[in-house]
């Protein structure tokens, strides 16, 4: 089976392919492609109020332009003690061109002070069928929010994020922990079902 992935994201469609691979069958011999074999694939702009809506938007439009199997996600960080910001705009929150290390330093600062540092990362996950109506599944990851970046892994607000259970965050636990425990697994697992 072929199996669009709605993401230009490599750090996306690195972990989201490792996922696959740990939760497919072996009858389910899940092909991945990502959106650099579509070059010229329309950009999505992600203006919905949750996950859900980004995600099922993602992929009902790239469904739509390949004529296959897609899967779309769309994820962020909400902190207990911001109001659940970054939220949905978290690759947004820092401005539209930052960097994972402008939006965690923004991050940091705002927690400035602040001893209830309660977070957890939520993602959408949602599978369309070329002509079908999406259909999701949710995610969610619950931790705290480190007072300073550690870790090499991971992307995003990885090496300021520690789950729930554990002492390290994402980027220090690895690859193969974070995509067993992540809320994009959570999701993910969820979705190998509709697949």
């Amino acid at each position: 089976m072929k199996l669009v992935l709605a993401t230009r994201n490599q750090g996306k469609v690195k972990e989201l392919t490792d996922m696959l691979r740990l939760e497919a069958t072996a009858e389910q011999q899940i092909e991945v492609i990502s959106l650099e074999s579509y070059p010229d694939a329309p950009e999505v702009i992600e203006d919905g109020k949750t996950y859900t809506e980004n995600a099922a938007k993602k992929a009902s439009v790239i469904a739509e332009y390949t004529s296959l199997l897609t899967l779309a996600d769309d994820a962020g960080l909400e902190v207990d003690a911001l109001n659940g910001a970054p939220g949905v705009n978290s690759k947004r929150w820092a401005g539209e061109d930052a960097t994972d290390a402008i939006r965690i330093e923004k991050l940091l600062q705002r927690l400035e002070g602040v001893t209830d540092r309660r977070a957890r990362f939520v993602a959408a996950i949602a599978v369309v069928q070329p002509d079908s109506a999406p259909e999701t599944v949710l995610g969610v990851c619950e931790g705290h929010i480190r007072h300073a970046p550690i870790g090499e892994s991971g992307f995003g607000y990885d090496p300021v994020f520690v789950p729930e259970g554990y002492d390290q965050t994402f980027a220090e636990l690895g690859e193969e922990i974070k995509n067993q425990i992540s809320h994009r697994a959570k999701a993910l697992e969820q979705a190998i079902a509709l697949l």
